[in-house]
This record gives C-alpha cells, structure tokens and sequence, in this order.
C-alpha cells in the first residue's frame, strides 16, 4: 500500500459523500406527493401518461403496484429476446452480426431486466448497435428506474397511516427516469465523451498494423478491426443505474470504454453516487434526515474495511512470485508492484481495488481489472460483498430496501431483547413484516448455495471450469454468487456462456430480482395499513451509532453463518495452499 493509493481512495469517499448529498436533496424534492415539475419539464411527463393511457392521479393498492411492476418488467424482457433475435434483420447492424443463440438471448433479456447485466458474450462481437441501444441501452434505464420506484414506495408505506395505497409505479418509474437518471447521464456521457470514450454509428474501424502476424493456419494478417459504436451513452448509465452491462467486451477495462484516469474516476463515482444519495433523499422523505444517515453509516461500516483488505491483498502480491524472484529483485521490485496481474497499467492496484470493492457493493459488475486474477484473498472480497444481499450500497432503490429489511430484522431482534414489541419509525413490525423481511435476505443465500451445488455436481456445469481445485469452486460460487445477488461481474475462468450456465443463471437472476421485490411491496403495503405509534422510552432509537453499529452487525453475521463454509473451500483454502506452496 502507498500513500498515494491511499490518497486516491480517500478523495474518493470525500467526493463521493459530498456529491451525494445535493443529489439527494434533489431526489427527495423529486419523490414528494407534492412535487411539481415546472413549465415545460412537465410536457415530456404529461405526453407519457397520454401515451400510455395512464392516469398519474390513480394510487395503487401494493398488489396492484406488484403487477404493474412484473408487466413492465416481463414485456421489456420479451423485447429484448426478440432484438437478439432478430437482429440480423434489423438496422444499425454494421458488422452484419447474425441472430443470438435462444439460450443466451433468455439469458440476456433476464439479465437485463433484473439489473443484473451479466453477460456471457463479447458485446462488440455479438450485438448489433440497435440491439444494444434499443435492447440493452433502454433496460438499463427502466430496470434502475424500477429499482427506486420499489424504494419509494416502501417509504411511502413507511409515511402513510391507515391507507390501503403506495402510489402509482408508473409515476414513480417516469419521474425516475425523467428527472434523476436522464440528466445524470446526459451530463456522465459527454464528459466521457470529451475523455475519448466513443460514441458514433460508424462501422468498425481498421489499422494496418506495423508489424504483421500470421494467424494460426499461416495466413498473413495485416489489418486489424478497431470495435467502435454508441458506446458512451450506454456506459453513462450502465455506472449510474449499477447496471454494470460492458459495450465491450472486457467492459472498462477497455480503452475506448474507459480510456484516462479522470474518466476512471467518473465511472467510479457514478456507481456509488445514487445509491449513496437515496440515503439521504429517505431521511428527508422520512422527515428526520439522520435516519438517512444512520443507513448510509452503516453501509460505508462494511464497506470502509472491505476497501481497504482489496487493495492490502492486492498491494501484498503473490508470494509465490516474490519467491521465484532473486533476493534483489524481490526487494526492489515486487513491494513497489504488487499483483498486477489483470490490471491495467494506466490505472494501478489502488484504481482497480477501488472499482472491484465498489462494483460488487453496489450491484453493479462493471469491472476494470479481471477479478480472476485477483489474489484468493482480494477475490475473497468481491464475492463477499455480493454474498452479504447486495445492501451495502447495492443496486440503486434495491440495495437501500434490502438494508431496510434488514433493519426491520434488527429492530426485531432487538425487541426480543427487551422484551417489547419492535417498531420502525412509528410503525410495529410484526409477523407478516417480519416473515416476508426474512424472504428478503433468505432467497439469495438459497440461490447461490443451492445452484452452485447443482453446478459442481453435474457434468455441464463441471465441464465449463478451467480451472480444478479450490479456484474453480470460487469461480463457479462467484457466478451463482453475482446472478443471486443481481450484480453481474464475473470471474473469467468459467465458460458461462452454455446453455446450462444460461438458463440456470438466468433462473437466479430473475428469482433474485422479483421475488424480493414482491415481499418488499408486501411490506409496504402493510405498513401504509398501521396506525402511528408515539415514540415512548421503550423505543430503539433507530438513528444513533448503537443502532449503526447493530444493523451492520446483523448483516455480517448473516452473511458469515451463510457463507463462511464455502468461501472456507474456495478463496480461503486457495489463499492458504498460495502461502504454503
């Protein structure tokens, strides 16, 4: 570790909590029963709901919001199969790149929809421009709306007393859209754009090369095609939504995705900055502002020593590397380096510890470096941070409700101390909030455990690990983790891209995704239900570091008992054969 590293990742948090804060003002103002979008900011609005034949003033019951929700949702995911589908067809296809297979198109179209963008295919290669702006580029704006539409209607629950409505999701989701993830990547893509991201509908472009090659039949090769395509606008949102989907295919790792330091830090910082702002947006919505932060100070609890074990592991480096090396050589050369292996050079150990921390905290799986190559221990993190829900951070709107489930839990467990009837902001939390907060934080465990068992077990999914031993296990376990979680990175030793991994995966995925939300609805709508109960001296304050300290706990502590065993048998033991070998 050097102070430079340590520097980069300080500003980091500074900048990020002082840009999440107006954002979050902002986003509350945009989520009130009584904003008004001024003047012409309204037209687009009001054109949508004519359009859609929606009435804005209409509330829906929790149930009914569910439904609108799983409509929207499964239509865009139909949309997105036919696109790959049928792209051969279509236009804006430069490269005359064929049909996507039936097994990978489901894959993508769930992937997509579910904020998961998990990809088995090398985007430059295999998607039209059409498919990737219509298709892709589209969902990456509803899925992340769709998310934040779930948030705020839990909030709402939380607001209202003895109501039977949580709003309109199809207000929520064009607000969403409208007024927060539009602009912000209007703005995120022209200054990628200005840093050399491309952004253009050009064909691929070809360099002669200076030293020609032969490829593997003898053939002379002197020509080699550059990808280009409308790659700036998607990556603007793929950072902001967490959506996490690469243009290309070693995502921003690329350099015309991702080209100088300064546009690294912009991508960084957009993966962090909403879900980091809906804290503060909920302490206003709620009325008490440190509510908010209470959350957010748990998040950054967990996150702060995740950040800082990643880039330790990474700056160590391999032993096994310092011991091959002469005395000299290991002195001089290998603190100062540390495990560059998978990283890019422009960006360094700090850059790329930073992104890997940051991408799987907050459900995104964009990636600047190949976790594969990570060291067991610096992996280790990355798969953790899914593993614990994807709450620390998380997705934007679903990472800050599955953190609310699990204050819920906390407020219970800490009712049961005391022997009173727990409570959340003036509402009790009893047996149905209590039920489906624990299908919340449930789920995903199963889905992870249980399709990696199922992919170790069975010939298709053993025949896609390169790698035996304990890193095949943590490669199959951070798939299975990063679909059951909805983030979508990838360890890159695993050929995913079957018809095994794509329906199992994509199974995860979409279980992931709507079996929470639903359940977190349910909450919503039996909170709006209850009457307000005045706080007495009996009530756990919910906004003091005690209660910090205890929500963060219990995620940990689910997270330990859930995974500890496996991650004993993958990263953990590979960790120790590295030391000892």
């Amino acid at each position: 570790m050097t102070a430079q590293g340590v520097l980069e990742l300080t500003v980091y948090v500074v900048v990020l909590l002082a840009a999440a804060w107006p954002l979050g003002r902002y986003m509350a103002r945009v989520y009130s029963e009584s904003f008004v979008p001024p003047g012409w900011l309204a037209l687009p609005e009001r054109g949508i709901y004519r359009l859609a034949g929606v009435d804005p003033s209409a509330e829906m019951s929790w149930r009914m919001y569910a439904l609108a929700m799983l409509a929207f949702n499964v239509l865009g995911l139909a949309v997105v199969y036919v696109l790959q589908r049928t792209q051969h067809l279509l236009p804006l296809n430069p490269e005359g790149l064929g049909p996507v297979s039936p097994d990978s198109s489901l894959n993508t179209a769930i992937s997509f929809a579910s904020n998961t963008n998990w990809q088995g295919y090398g985007g430059e290669t295999t998607m039209s421009y059409l498919t990737q702006m219509l298709g892709l580029g589209v969902q990456n704006f509803v899925s992340a709306a769709t998310g934040m539409a779930i948030l705020v209607a839990l909030v709402r629950g939380l607001k209202r007393t003895e109501s039977g409505t949580i709003g309109n999701f199809w207000v929520d989701l064009t607000r969403s859209t409208l007024y927060i993830l539009l602009p912000l990547s209007l703005i995120l893509a022209i200054a990628l754009v200005s840093q050399g991201v491309v952004q253009t509908f050009s064909p691929h472009a070809v360099a002669t090369l200076t030293d020609p090659t032969t490829d593997v039949d003898g053939q002379s090769i002197a020509e080699q095609p550059i990808a280009l395509g409308p790659a700036a606008s998607q990556v603007a949102i793929k950072q902001l939504g967490t959506n996490g989907g690469g243009f290309f295919n070693v995502n921003s790792a690329h350099p015309l995705e991702n080209p100088t330091p300064l546009s690294n830090f912009l991508e960084c910082l957009a993966i962090l900055l909403i879900p980091a702002a809906l804290c503060f947006a909920f302490g206003h919505l709620v009325g008490d502002i440190w509510q908010g932060i209470a959350l957010l100070a748990a998040m950054l609890l967990i996150f702060l020593p995740c950040l800082a074990f990643c880039y330790w592991a990474e700056a160590a480096g391999n032993p096994a590397v310092v011991a091959a090396m002469d005395s000299v050589e290991a002195i001089s050369v290998a603190p100062a380096t540390g495990n560059m292996e998978g990283k890019e050079v422009r960006f360094g150990i700090a850059s790329s510890a930073l992104w890997a921390t940051a991408t799987t905290a907050a459900s995104n799986g964009s990636v600047n470096s190949m976790h594969d190559s990570y060291t067991p221990l610096g992996g280790l993190v990355p798969i953790w941070l899914m593993q614990l829900g994807e709450v620390v951070f998380g997705g934007v709107g679903s990472g800050l409700y599955g953190l609310l489930a699990f204050a819920l839990i906390t407020v219970f467990v800490a009712g049961l101390m005391v022997g009173r009837t727990p409570e959340y902001l003036g509402k009790k939390i009893e047996a149905f909030e209590m039920k489906m907060a624990s299908l919340v934080i449930l789920i995903p465990p199963a889905l992870v455990l249980v399709g990696t068992a199922i992919a170790v077990t069975v010939p298709p999914g053993r025949a896609a690990i390169s790698n035996p031993g304990a890193h095949g296990l943590s490669e199959v376990l951070y798939a299975f983790s990063s679909a059951g979680n909805n983030n979508g990175s990838a360890f890159a030793g695993l050929g995913a891209n079957t018809p095994f991994y794509n329906l199992l995966l994509g199974v995860a995925m979409f279980v992931a995704r709507y079996w929470l939300a639903i359940p977190i609805l349910a909450i919503a709508g039996s909170l709006a239900a209850k009457k307000c109960v005045p706080t007495t001296s009996g009530t756990l304050p919910t906004h003091t570091p005690l209660f910090v300290v205890l929500l963060a706990g219990i995620v940990v502590l689910v997270g330990a008992l859930t995974f500890l065993p496996a991650l004993a048998l993958g990263p953990i033991v590979e960790h120790l054969q590295m030391v000892s070998g």
